[in-house]
């Protein structure tokens, strides 16, 4: 409603004065504030905010009437009457000296003045004004209160008299009333009261209520009441008053003429609020205002008596404050905006409690905009002189609010945006324009589609963002009023927004103006007299892309309904004038509907429809109906807002016919609070009448009006249709203040049954929120408000400084966004209520909407708190109907764990006596296989159950997780295993910090193991007689498997991970081996070394093959036709194939490889360079250029898919051991290498048979673990599908020279021959990589037969280890220059050391066989 904004700001008097200020108040128009000394009386402007004149009393005419004490104008501010303490009324008159004015402007040069433009001057600079004391009064009696009314001054004394003087006439119109013979009852309808009967009971404190017509009044004995004339006459025989019985300590009171309510201020803080029964005329309770321990428990009880209220000029909010000091401001209804007596506003930053802030008058300025307050504080203190003896610091403070759009143009409240309006500003809820609101708000209407369908952001990408952008962040979007319109119009009365949320317009003074969010621009009537010839009196709406408002023309003195077009010009002339009868105070839209509400009570409806003639569409519009409501209305100032809607009571006529559902069925009026419904009267004849003229319909008279409830601020309500969310769309929205929102929501049989007769159509459910509603996303079942925050800023100031600075006392005030869910309090009203199967009907319509699963937890959660930490015995608990209801959703299992999770251990017993045995919901999470739910509920078992029990529960998770792969929660299952095991339940151990697997990557183990990489060749060997691995996983999983190591709990899950890993290879998952084991940090090589000879053999090496292709998505080898019997023995064509290739390869692509992944596929294909020789001399002859080009060569080499394609830089280093440079190409010797047609199949063919980069890493990680466990069937198997020729030879080099066990050999002979027959049947693209290695098979052969020991296979040849080693060393050089490539992977690099350190064992044999080197595999 009302947010503060800011810092206040403190006014500087100019003139100089001992005296400190005692009173404020502001004239009728709030144009002008009065300021009271103790012998002063000051006229000050309001904007800007300066010193008028002042007039001071003579020190002889002071001491006779005393000091000045209160002070009151008169309605037309020409008179001001101020009271003295010694008795006296001191009549002042202010004339106005014309055309006279104390400042004006400065416009910089060049800027465009407005000196052109009439009421200029008054705008623009503050009215010289004169002060004249016209009379002086003695009425001989202190005077306790002064109050103007109507033409009439009313005065109470001390004595026990009210006086009645006119402001003319002052002595002849003088009239004496005594209270005594006043006569007070309980109601005006009993018997005439009993009088006073007191001889010192006089009026305390008073306040005239025109609406009411009587004043409220507070006596010096604390009793309050209201006194009211009974006729015209003003006489104590006139006069009757009625007592509130319960008031015994009033002390202030001030009345709310628009909703017709007293408020009295008590001794003990609160505020208690009446009104006046209209049937009995007795004073009924409303409500209370009063601050409660929950939120101030220090000083609820310790404020002090209520000092003074002040409600605003629109009647929407109250400010309050007490003896002790602070301000708190509340709305109509009592729900609290702010209180200054916690939180920044009381203590520093450091925690140190401040004075309250102690305030001896305040006063509203204009349009509630401001709060003028007089700060009792400094009351005592002497004013001290500046140092350049200027102006002093004045004890007047300015407070600064932001309201809300909806207190002075209630028609904004079918919007679903937040609009509020500030002195100058204008702060939005719709984010960016560009991502502005879903537009599902305009499809209600096809109109709206058309102007959608023109607008920029026309493709559907608006509808998904509208709930993250209303919700998005906290902040506003702050709309700057155009300076150019501010300064002749100023204060700001109206603002709207359109339903969209692009466009905002605003009314000031006279005329009015609009800005696109879109194009970020103002736009303001070219004709400033058309501007200030108009003056907006009822409020505006958009409709589509029109503005419609009721006006009064100043020129023609006539009441007008106009309608301007946005996209034109603003100007009468592309404007619909219509002339209207009365006075229009409200302005409401309901789709292609105006209502208005006029002066004279009555309500009419236009139906306007869009025109396209000429270049700019217009609107027209045509009257429907009038409605008279005199009957109903006392006052058509208590119409707070009226609406049309589409609600209405009978659903079965929406039911039979759809299309009617969403006309305009009913007028909501708020009546002073009291919300009325007029619905359509369809008992006639007309509903028949469909043949006639469609408009016929919209003629239907009204029934007579019905209250639908109390205590109403704001109303709203959808005119859109969503048939998945009737219930939302069709119900009526209410904010009742203290009381919190109701919801009128319609009730639906459910499959289109005939209701049930004793089943009403709709049902009114209160329920309450935290924040200040004001706006209903009615789809998203959210309610958006603002709040105010505070930020201190006290530490940046010293202590000496301390006192001046209003930074320093209060704390900078922002306001921000928020928002609420509020479907659990309905789903949980509907359920008290035994209505489940409409809380179903709902809760199902809303089950799509993201927070669903949030308010079934917040419903438990509640009813939970509520019941089990109640005192008394419940005799019918709600829990187990709402765990009963939640069961119907699929989420109920996440939804008990949750709020068990977040709910104190005391009260699961109660929670899971309703919902089900823990146990239970544990076991449906592993059949459901929600196993992140189940690990919940395992933290519920081991706080309930004995560790036995949970252990057995974890036990089953972590099987149940370890053969789903979720890794996460085996880590976590490790742990909580350990826990309950080393009996740490109370401190388990952190989770290991791994991380999380990423799609791209291989392995993740990679980055938790090192490597030895630096074994000689005689170390390999050796290492297959161990039992233990060599290779540790480091990293905190290490530390992990290293720790308690001989515990049993270690044991038991150790044997959990081993029982694992065998299945794993016994049905051939080496893919899901790898994860298992870098993921949960397995001894992988260690556990493999023991099982060498059970379950790490490959019993069936087909079987095996094709698994893995199936699992590495690696594809089988094909082979042509025409080049399975003549294999190419050119060096040269393989050398242009090489290079053509390489070229082919943009090097951008260079960067995006992983570098060391390219080198570690070095031992592979040599068949694709010939002999040795010839392709020494094909690189010779084309290698004649330096360094600078090496990259150009080395690109390609590491593009995609060419890793395990080509030969590598690698292999023409191996065969020709040149320096990095002396092997680089230039681009002409590219082109002058031309390939045939059979190469290029050739080419393609050698490049689809090789799998993915991924599979490639993760087979060469599992080719290097199974080599250092000594598992060399495994290698074989990898070796084949990675045709590498090195693989093989390096397997059956360990055969020949280290300790195998025949039985190895032999399966692995068996298994090859295996291949070897499926190969001739199934798979021919193997035959030419089988007949590579038929002579190693031949060798084999030889030591299965011979069983010779393996030291006869010793190399031959020596010599050739070191010259290996030489280009070896320079590819790693190659490799580290390029080391910077930012998408290296350290764990294929350590790979390609290791193949590379294997490399160089191999034995002299792989190199002699030359039969393999010219076939193409």
């Amino acid at each position: 409603m009302y947010f503060l904004s800011g810092w206040p700001k403190r006014l500087l008097c100019p003139l100089e004065s001992l005296e400190r200020p005692l009173h404020i108040q502001t004239d009728p128009q709030r144009a002008f504030f009065a300021v009271l000394f103790p012998s002063q009386l000051s006229i000050w402007y309001c904007r800007p905010s300066v010193l008028i004149v002042s007039y001071k009393e003579l020190s002889k005419a002071a001491s006779q009437f005393g000091s000045y004490k209160q002070a009151e104008w008169r309605p037309d501010s020409t008179m001001i009457a101020v009271s003295t303490v010694n008795g006296y009324i001191l009549f002042f008159e202010i004339p106005s000296a014309r055309d006279k004015y104390l400042y004006e402007p400065i416009y910089p040069k060049g800027s465009p003045h407005l000196k052109g433009t009439p009421h200029y001057k008054e705008e623009q600079c503050a009215p010289s004004l004169n002060l004249e004391m016209k009379k002086v009064l003695d009425l001989q009696a202190s005077i306790t209160s002064l109050q103007s009314m109507l033409e009439d001054l009313l005065v109470a004394t001390a004595d026990g008299f009210l006086h009645l003087i006119h402001w003319d006439g002052m002595t002849n119109g003088r009239k004496a009333i005594n209270l005594c013979t006043v006569p007070f009852s309980v109601d005006l309808q009993s018997s005439r009261g009993s009088l006073m009967g007191f001889e010192d009971v006089y009026i305390r404190d008073m306040e005239y209520c025109a609406t009411l017509d009587g004043f409220a009044v507070v006596f010096n004995d604390g009793r309050v009441g209201f006194i009211t004339p009974m006729s015209s006459r003003f006489t104590a025989e006139q006069l009757h008053g009625v007592w509130a019985q319960d008031v015994v300590d009033g002390t202030c009171v001030a009345v709310n003429n628009k909703y017709r309510l007293m408020a009295f201020g008590c001794a003990n803080g609160s505020v208690q609020v009446y009104t006046i029964d209209t049937t009995t005329g007795a004073m009924q309770f409303s409500h209370k205002l009063e601050l409660t321990p929950k939120q101030y428990p220090d000083i609820w009880n310790k404020t002090g008596p209520v000092k003074l209220i002040r409600w605003s000029p629109d009647s929407c909010v109250v400010m309050v404050t007490w003896e002790c000091g602070g301000l708190s401001l509340w709305s109509v209804f009592g729900a609290q905006l702010i209180c200054t007596l916690g939180g920044d506003f009381a203590y520093r930053s450091d925690g140190a409690k401040k004075d309250p802030l102690k305030i001896r008058s305040m006063t509203w300025g204009s349009e509630g905009y401001h709060l003028w307050v007089i700060d009792g504080n400094s009351s005592n203190m002497k004013p001290e002189r500046n140092a350049n003896n200027e102006a002093q610091q004045f004890g007047i403070l300015q407070f600064q609010f932001i309201k809300s759009a909806l207190t002075v143009n209630p028609c904004m409240s079918n919007q679903e945006q937040v609009l509020l309006q500030g002195e100058d500003r204008l702060y939005l809820n719709c984010g960016d324009a560009a991502q502005t609101q879903s537009p599902r708000s305009t499809l209600a209407h096809s109109e709206h589609n058309h102007a959608r369908a023109r607008g920029p952001f026309s493709d559907g990408s608006l509808d998904s963002q509208g709930l993250s952008t209303l919700l998005g962040h906290r902040h506003w979007h702050v709309v700057q009023i155009h300076s150019t319109y501010l300064e002749s119009n100023w204060p700001i009365r109206f603002s709207a927004i359109d339903k969209l949320g692009l466009n905002v317009a605003v009314v000031g003074k006279f005329g009015f103006a609009h800005y696109s969010l879109l194009t970020k621009k103002w736009k303001l009537f070219g004709n400033i007299t058309q501007e200030q010839t108009m003056m907006v009196t009822g409020g505006l709406a958009w409709w589509n892309d029109f503005i419609v408002l009721a006006c009064y023309n100043l020129n023609d003195h006539q009441e007008e309904l106009r309608i301007y077009l946005r996209t034109s010009n603003l100007d009468n002339a592309f404007a619909h004038i219509t002339k209207v009868q009365a006075n229009t105070l409200l302005l409401s839209v309901f789709r292609d509907i105006v209502i208005l509400f006029r002066a004279d009570c009555s309500i009419c409806l236009y139906s306007i429809e869009r025109r396209s003639e000429g270049l700019n569409p217009t609107a027209s519009i045509q009257i429907l109906q009038e409605v008279s409501m005199s009957r109903y209305i006392p006052h058509p100032f208590l119409v707070v807002s009226v609406t049309l809607t589409s609600v209405r009571t009978e659903t079965g006529i929406s039911l039979k016919m759809p299309q009617q559902a969403c006309e305009a069925e009913s007028i909501m009026l708020n009546l002073a609070g009291q919300l009325i419904m007029l619905q359509r009267d369809r008992s006639g004849p007309q509903i028949r009448d469909k043949d006639n003229n469609p408009n016929q319909r919209k003629h239907l008279p009204f029934c007579a009006p019905v209250v639908l409830a109390q205590s109403v601020e704001n109303v709203w309500t959808t005119c859109r249709i969503n048939k998945q969310k009737r219930h939302l769309l069709e119900a009526l929205w209410l904010s009742c203040g203290g009381a919190g929102m109701k919801v009128w929501l319609p009730l639906f049989p459910r499959d289109h049954r005939k209701p049930h007769s004793f089943l009403s159509r709709r049902i009114m459910l209160p329920f309450h929120i935290n924040i200040y509603p004001l706006a209903v996303l009615f789809e998203d079942a959210l309610v958006l408000g603002a709040v105010n925050d505070t930020v201190l800023y006290d530490c940046l100031y010293t202590q000496t400084s301390a006192r001046e600075h209003l930074e320093v006392l209060f704390p900078f005030s922002i306001v921000e966004r928020t928002s609420q869910i509020y479907l659990h309090h309905i789903l949980r009203q509907l359920l008290v209520r035994n209505l489940g199967e409409q809380a179903l009907l709902l809760a199902h319509s809303c089950a799509t909407l993201p927070y669903f699963p949030h308010v079934l937890e917040l419903m438990l959660h509640e009813v939970l708190e509520e019941e089990a930490t109640s005192r008394e015995p419940i005799p019918d608990p709600l829990l187990p109907t709402v765990a009963k209801f939640i069961t119907e959703f699929p989420l109920f299992l996440q939804t008990v764990v949750h709020c068990a999770r977040k709910t104190e251990y005391a009260l699961w017993n109660y929670l899971f006596a309703a919902v089900g045995n823990p146990k239970d919901l544990f076991e449906e999470c592993l059949m459901a296989q929600d196993l992140d739910t189940a690990a919940s509920y395992l933290i519920i078992l081991q706080n309930m159950e004995v560790p036995a029990v949970s252990r057995q529960h974890a036990t089953l998770l972590f099987n149940t997780a370890l053969e789903q792969g979720k890794w996460d929660l085996c880590r976590h299952m490790i742990r909580f295993l350990k826990a309950i095991g080393s009996g740490e339940t109370e401190t388990p151990p952190a989770t290991p910090t791994t991380q999380e697997p990423s799609s791209s990557s291989g392995f993740e183990f990679f980055r938790h193991r090192s490597i030895s990489l630096s074994q000689s060749a005689e170390n390999l060997h050796s290492k297959f007689n161990l039992t233990k691995t060599l290779s540790m996983p480091s990293g905190p999983s290490g530390k992990r498997w290293s720790k308690d190591s001989d515990c049993a709990e270690n044991m038991y899950i150790d044997m959990m991970l081993w029982r694992h890993a065998r299945r794993l290879l016994e049905e051939i998952k080496l893919k899901d081996l790898g994860c298992f084991a870098a993921q949960l940090g397995f001894e992988l090589i260690g556990w493999l070394c023991k099982e060498r000879a059970r379950a790490a053999r490959v019993e069936d090496f087909v079987c095996a093959l094709k698994k893995l292709h199936k699992d590495f998505l690696w594809p089988f080898p094909v082979i042509p036709a025409s080049s399975i019997n003549s294999p190419f023995k050119n060096g040269k064509y393989k050398t242009a194939v090489g290079e053509q290739l390489l070229k082919s390869q943009s090097t951008d692509t260079f960067v995006n490889m992983e570098m060391d992944t390219g080198i570690s596929n070095t031992p592979r294909s040599r068949s694709w360079l010939g002999t040795i020789s010839s392709s020494q001399r094909e690189i010779d002859t084309v290698s004649s250029h330096g360094p600078h080009m090496q990259d150009a060569f080395l690109s390609p080499l590491l593009s995609k898919g060419d890793e395990c394609s080509i030969g590598s830089a690698t292999d023409l280093t191996e065969t020709s051991s040149m320096v990095d440079g002396d092997w680089t190409m230039v681009d002409e010797n590219f082109s002058s290498l031309s390939l045939t047609q059979s190469e290029l199949e050739q080419l393609s063919l050698e490049l689809a048979s090789k799998g993915p980069h991924k599979s490639q890493v993760q087979l060469r990680y599992l080719l290097h673990i199974f080599m250092e466990a000594g598992c060399l069937d495994w290698c074989v198997v990898i070796g084949l599908i990675l045709r590498e020729t090195s693989v093989i030879n390096q397997v059956f080099s360990i055969m020949q020279s280290s300790d195998i066990d025949g039985e190895i050999c032999q399966n692995i002979k068996t298994g090859l021959d295996a291949v070897d027959k499926w190969a001739s049947t199934d798979c021919p693209g193997y035959k030419p990589f089988l007949s590579i290695i038929k002579p190693q098979i031949q060798k084999l052969n030889e030591i299965v037969e011979e069983q010779v020991q393996p030291e006869a296979f010793q190399p031959v040849n020596p010599s050739k280890v070191p010259e290996q080693a030489n280009p070896r060393a320079e590819e790693s050089r190659t490799s580290s220059s390029h080391g910077t490539n930012p998408q290296s992977d350290a764990g294929s690099s350590s790979a390609s050391r290791h193949e590379e350190d294997k490399a160089k064992t191999e034995d002299e044999d792989s190199f002699q066989e030359g039969s393999y080197d010219c076939v193409v595999s």
